[in-house]
């Protein structure tokens, strides 16, 4: 993988969670050094027993505007195509909540002060302002908020109580078989926890 001037013996691992249980539904590895082309393969790589995707949350690194539109034109999109029309995206697949930019971390006041929704962009509106909008609204803010609590403590529970922080293989497919043993065993350790919290119930 390139860093900075050179390269390095390094990969890149992705995985999608489910909002309500927390399972690995989506995972993947590839050699890019960053996200922008990592979240169209990512939706399509969901687990077959997921019938369908609602949203999809994700943060300013995946975000650009051709995953965008390959995502929500959904199986009617050829590979690559770039819906120009705003209006167009969301036609058949998943709806996507996308940060555009960096988010402040800091705590204030104004998320909790109550607003009312931004008007609609004007027809004609860039991809980049429907985006902002979604995000701008109610619903939106609402929606996107559980991403960081979703599936920011999965990789915190494999890094840190799983103890996975490196790859042991080298190889784009063995590292690949590697990452869907560690989702494996993420999702296994999830369903005794879900399982003993039913019984408890």
């Amino acid at each position: 993988m390139k860093s900075g001037s050179g390269f390095e013996q390094s990969y890149n691992a992705q995985a999608g969670v489910e909002v309500q249980s927390r399972l690995i539904v989506s995972k993947g590895v590839s050699d890019a050094p960053n996200d922008k082309e990592q979240m169209e393969p990512g939706v399509a790589a969901a687990s077959p027993v997921i019938e369908s995707i609602a949203a999809v949350l994700i943060d300013s690194g995946f975000y650009s505007e051709k995953a965008v539109a390959a995502v929500e034109m959904g199986d009617g999109a050829k590979p690559g195509c770039v819906k120009k029309s705003a209006k167009l995206f969301h036609a058949a697949g998943p709806k996507v909540y996308a940060a555009t930019g960096r988010q402040h971390h800091g705590r204030s006041i104004e998320p909790l002060e109550k607003r009312a929704d931004p008007p609609k962009p004007e027809p004609g509106a860039s991809a980049i302002e429907v985006m902002q909008h979604r995000l701008s609204t109610k619903a939106g803010r609402a929606l996107y908020a559980l991403r960081k609590q979703t599936v920011e403590p999965v990789f915190g529970i494999i890094k840190a109580a799983m103890g996975f922080r490196r790859f042991s293989l080298r190889g784009l497919e063995k590292v690949r078989t590697e990452w869907t043993l560690v989702a494996l065993s993420y999702n296994l350790k999830r369903l005794f926890h879900l399982g003993a919290r039913l019984q408890a119930a």
